[in-house]
């Protein structure tokens, strides 16, 4: 079965960080031992678990190649100052982001645990400030588009009043009558008999 890829970043839970810390160290101090044997290279590791807990490995002894660690690394910074000062650099940043990692943790509520209360009581009082500013630029996007569609209201009732009057004067230059054209009304003229009759009505037959 294939192992599946672990991602680098660190184990919040406190027992899977625990047993790989156990394992990886027990790898790379049995790495280092081979190292130095098989290549016949002076091989020192130091190692400080998250409780302050210290585990060591040297090929010879932890104290010399220590020393011989601070003459070399003297000599690397009097020889390219400038190397020493990126490093320095690089350091300085490296802990920023260590920093921010971890606060960034803390906001999304990972490992709290190891938090006090004042930490907590922070936490709570950034996370508050946050909230405010996301919720005031809310409220502007907001307003920003209502005040939109008010303008766009404003321009369709203007647009409509304008069609409106345009189609009334059309109606007015229809209805009107064209020049050179009259309209006569004749009513056909009706003969009306009437005759006078003294007595009594004579029987007519048809």
């Amino acid at each position: 079965m294939v192992r599946g890829k672990i991602q680098m970043r660190r184990i919040e839970n406190a027992t899977s960080r625990q047993v790989t810390f156990s394992k990886r160290r027990n790898g790379l101090l049995k790495k280092a031992y081979e190292l130095s044997v098989l290549c016949d290279a002076e091989v020192a590791v130091i190692i400080f678990s998250q409780k302050g807990r210290l585990y060591e490995f040297s090929s010879s002894n932890m104290q010399s190649a220590i020393e011989r660690y601070r003459e070399h690394a003297k000599q690397v910074e009097t020889n390219n100052p400038e190397l020493e000062q990126y490093m320095q650099d690089a350091e300085s940043m490296a802990k920023k982001i260590e920093l921010l990692e971890v606060s960034q943790r803390k906001l999304l509520g990972q490992g709290l645990s190891s938090c006090s209360l004042d930490e907590i009581l922070e936490i709570d009082s950034q996370l508050e400030k946050s909230l405010k500013s996301i919720r005031a630029r809310k409220a502007q996007i907001f307003q920003e588009q209502i005040e939109e569609l008010k303008e766009r209201e404003k321009q369709l009732l203007e647009e409509n009043a304008r069609l409106s009057q345009k189609d009334t004067r059309q109606w007015q230059l229809s209805a009107q009558p064209s020049e050179g054209v009259t309209y006569s009304q004749s009513s056909p003229s009706s003969e009306v008999e009437t005759e006078l009759f003294i007595g009594l009505p004579e029987m007519r037959c048809s």
